[in-house]
């Protein structure tokens, strides 16, 4: 019966926004600073979660790992999107917590558990571990999540809106959750888990041989992320940069190493997204905004209140911090 009932909630979701959305960044199990900010936006405490009665939630996923309080963020999470009040997308640590405990048909781990997949979740599987049975459910929940958002004048993914990724994505994964099976042929698919990879994590390039760039903790990179929505051609390694931790080069990125990108028009739906751990305004570009505001190093926890607008307001930001976030002023602020 809930099967069905996510299903049909999934096919309504996609098909219009008969309520208006309160967008909620990556809450990485910081339960405490959840509940404020549901409190802020108006949400009221019931038997079956949290309530408002005239939006919904929306998280954009990577609501495990890293906090002090993930089993609680989860069952928050699960309360809300289980009784109808909102909707959440898996994010790429919901996935890795996925694949982690994936098994093959004869019951062996399909993917080797390197130190790489198990680290962050490291603090995820200290919290459940006096209730592998809480956990077992929560990775089975986590499979009935879908990959991203989409309306007719709103859309939402973890990390990349990328239209050719999100229409594989489309005929690959669709039900009332992700078939174990087809996520085993997908992960041994290159295009199917290239597309998994660019909504999830962003896209990426990688550095020419001849540069090396090493970060303020003296860790070298080869990678660095990028901005999504505009191509990358002709403009230096550090105008393409965004939610990088190290400052990248101030000279033209060469042609050898430039992917094509499909440019997300300013003409488009709007976007939200997360996964980048930003410590700036949010509002990117009129019609995309990221709330993930980093809550692990800034104890910031971000959501925007859409009302069917195409242009993004700043003032329509909400933010929630540990302690004040300004002096003499409360605990939220509405980013003029």
């Amino acid at each position: 019966m809930l099967d069905l009932f996510i299903q049909v909630f999934k096919f309504v979701s996609n098909q219009h926004s008969s309520y208006m959305y309160d967008i909620i960044g990556d809450v990485h199990g910081h339960a405490s600073l959840l509940k404020k900010l549901l409190k802020v936006l108006g949400y009221e405490k019931t038997l079956n979660g949290y309530s408002h009665p005239e939006r919904r939630v929306i998280f954009v996923g990577d609501f495990i790992n890293r906090g002090p309080e993930i089993k609680q963020t989860v069952e928050i999470i699960r309360s809300i999107v289980e009784s109808g009040n909102g909707t959440a997308i898996l994010g790429n640590h919901e996935l890795n917590a996925i694949l982690y405990f994936l098994k093959d048909e004869s019951g062996t781990v399909l993917k080797r558990k390197s130190s790489q997949m198990k680290m962050p979740l490291v603090r995820t599987l200290e919290q459940f571990a006096f209730d592998h049975e809480a956990l077992k459910s929560h990775i089975k929940w986590f499979r009935t999540l879908p990959l991203f958002f989409e309306s007719h004048d709103l859309r939402v993914v973890h990390a990349c809106w990328n239209q050719s990724s999100i229409e594989l994505l489309k005929s690959t994964f669709h039900g009332s959750r992700i078939k174990r099976s087809v996520l085993r042929s997908a992960m041994k698919n290159p295009l199917i888990s290239r597309a998994l990879e660019t909504s999830l994590k962003g896209m990426e390039l990688i550095m020419p041989n001849d540069l090396i760039l090493r970060d303020s903790h003296g860790i070298n990179h080869r990678m660095f992320r990028i901005k999504w929505w505009e191509s990358p051609v002709g403009k230096t390694f550090r105008e393409i940069s965004f939610g990088n931790k190290f400052l990248l080069p101030n000279y033209t990125v060469p042609q050898e190493i430039l992917t094509d990108i499909e440019e997300y028009s300013t003409d488009n739906s709007p976007v939200f997204f997360g996964h980048y751990c930003l410590q700036q305004p949010p509002i990117i570009r009129p019609n995309l905004c990221c709330v993930d505001s980093c809550v692990v190093n800034t104890g910031t926890l971000t959501a925007y209140r859409w009302d069917g607008e195409k242009k993004l307001d700043p003032r329509k930001i909400v933010w929630v911090k540990n302690g004040s976030v300004l002096k003499d002023q409360k605990d939220y602020i509405y980013i003029a």
